[in-house]
């Protein structure tokens, strides 16, 4: 069921202030217009339900700039190669584009999902995921929910390197891994330095998606891409490296509800192999039924050994699990890394650290 222009304008805003501010100056300022404008802001009725955000508006603005990459809007975006700083001209150039390509817009918002494989984030999953591999025995099997391509399922086959204070650095990962991913490391009054292996043992690994993303097919790669805020080319780079390395071993993708088809999605490993399940800023979007897919994980860790991994923003993740805790909704910016499992049914709920969405720093939490 669409929702109302009101709603639209409200959720633009909010990405504007709470998830571009300080990380993007080109989204946070495109999308703080588009909330004052009903043209543009109205282009998102036509999204699937739940699905009108500004992270839709915006990838679907970059992968129409992609196909026209001489328009004069084309050098505000780096990454189609423009140089110039957000200026007074730039919101007239992004609006009446969009304006003058409105049809093409609401076709690309009203069939496709915003698909993100933020690779970087694999640096802030991978602590956490040792970590439960290492209270199963060892080996495991990773099932990635909302999993777009699939490409945080290869984060055993990375190299990280966390920048810690004072100069210190942990290095985990194959020394010749083809991905490299850096991460700088804070301490939380009263945390230590967490232990993070040099090796992690994935036995099996497979995807669950609404929509699956095909790399082998070139349209779906150009809107993964689209995806990747404009002005951060950095990302894009990282994201068509992971591509490659994954194409030399695919997971299997699964296209499926992340709630009614998750047992069905798990019964595809290993049953004796220990299970991660894997979130990444994907409980957002499932709204109401958050409070199912935690009741689908119970329920799952009733017939098998099994750890949810989530990174995301606390109301979104662990807060049904551990109410409350002010100290992981404030700053508002920041995301949570979590760690799950469940003994007779009850949660052992761990925050492990406060991370910066896009996977370029954490502040590990006391124990």
């Amino acid at each position: 069921m669409p929702i109302g222009l009101d709603e639209i304008k409200s959720r633009l805003r909010k990405f504007a202030t709470v998830e571009a501010a300080g990380v993007s100056p080109l989204y946070e300022h495109l999308a703080s217009k588009a909330s004052e404008d009903d043209d543009v802001a109205g282009l998102l009725i036509d999204a699937r339900g739940g699905e009108a955000r500004g992270t839709l508006l915006l990838a679907t603005a970059h992968r129409l700039i992609q196909a026209d990459p001489i328009h004069p809007l084309s050098r505000y975006y780096p990454s189609v190669g423009g140089f110039d700083g957000v200026d007074s001209e730039t919101w007239p150039l992004f609006r009446s584009f969009l304006l003058e390509r409105a049809d093409k817009a609401r076709s690309i918002i009203s069939s496709r999902y915003t698909q993100t494989n933020e690779v970087r984030r694999a640096a802030l999953l991978y602590p956490a995921v040792t970590t439960a591999a290492k209270e199963a025995g060892g080996k495991i099997a990773l099932l990635e929910v909302g999993c777009s391509a699939g490409l945080l399922l290869g984060l055993d086959k990375y190299a990280y390197r966390y920048q810690c204070a004072g100069g210190e650095q942990l290095t985990a990962g194959p020394a010749k891994a083809a991905v490299g991913l850096h991460c700088a490391l804070d301490l939380a009054p009263g945390a230590v330095t967490p232990k993070v292996p040099k090796k992690l043992t994935v036995t099996a690994r497979a995807g669950l998606d609404r929509a699956p993303v095909d790399l082998t097919d070139e349209d779906e790669l150009a809107w993964l891409e689209a995806c990747v805020w404009a002005d951060q080319p950095d990302r894009i780079r990282l994201l068509r490296t992971a591509a490659a390395a994954q194409g030399k071993q695919r997971p299997d993708l699964i296209t499926g509800d992340a709630v009614d088809d998750l047992a069905s999605a798990a019964a595809t490993l290993p049953a004796d192999v220990p299970l991660v399940v894997l979130t990444s800023h994907v409980l957002a979007y499932l709204g109401e039924r958050r409070a199912d897919f935690l009741e689908a994980l119970k329920n799952l860790a009733g017939d098998r050994p099994l750890w949810w991994v989530s990174e995301g923003f606390y109301t979104a993740t662990l807060e049904p699990l551990v109410p409350g805790r002010a100290d992981l909704a404030e700053p508002a910016g920041l995301a949570v890394l979590g760690l799950v499992r469940w003994e007779g049914g009850v949660p052992d709920v761990r925050a492990l650290a406060r991370t910066a969405p896009h996977g370029q720093r954490m502040t590990w939490l006391p124990v």
